[in-house]
């Protein structure tokens, strides 16, 4: 898996910026719809190879703006969502007010996520991969990529 950011969406596929490169990939099939109304430009998403060994878009992190932070947890806002509160990925990271981290919803252990910063090259993103890889094996999610 590696990380890529949007550009821009249709219901089929995405156009992301991945090492230097803009490219145009599909959905995987798990990857739930509407999907112009969940993935944006300046989204960070998860390409994996799918067994037809094309790279598919498999999970999404909203780009949000951190208003303020407490003990493990940060109050931030993405456009589609509004405020929300998420737990820190990494409690001992402490993102300013005004800042952008990555935001997800769906894994394990919290409603909402906390990742590290926005950032303008998706190589430099820190991201949880190993634990969306994971989500998506034990959930039988992997297979069906295509």
């Amino acid at each position: 898996m590696r990380p890529a950011i949007v550009l821009g969406t249709t219901e089929e596929c995405c156009t992301v910026v991945v090492d230097g490169q803009q490219v145009e990939v599909r959905y995987s099939l798990p990857f739930p719809s509407p999907r112009v109304e969940r993935v944006s430009p300046g989204h960070l998403v998860a390409l994996a190879v799918a067994p037809d060994g094309a790279e598919v878009v498999v999970w999404r992190w909203y780009d949000a703006v951190v208003l303020g932070e407490g003990e493990g947890v940060v109050r931030l806002w993405e456009p589609a969502h509004g405020v929300v509160v998420a737990r820190l990925r990494d409690p001992r990271q402490a993102p300013r007010p005004g800042s952008r981290v990555y935001l997800s919803a769906g894994l394990p252990g919290a409603e909402w996520w906390a990742a590290g910063p926005a950032v303008d090259r998706a190589e430099q993103a820190v991201v949880e991969l190993d634990v969306v890889r994971r989500f998506l094996l034990d959930h039988g999610l992997w297979e069906r990529l295509v």
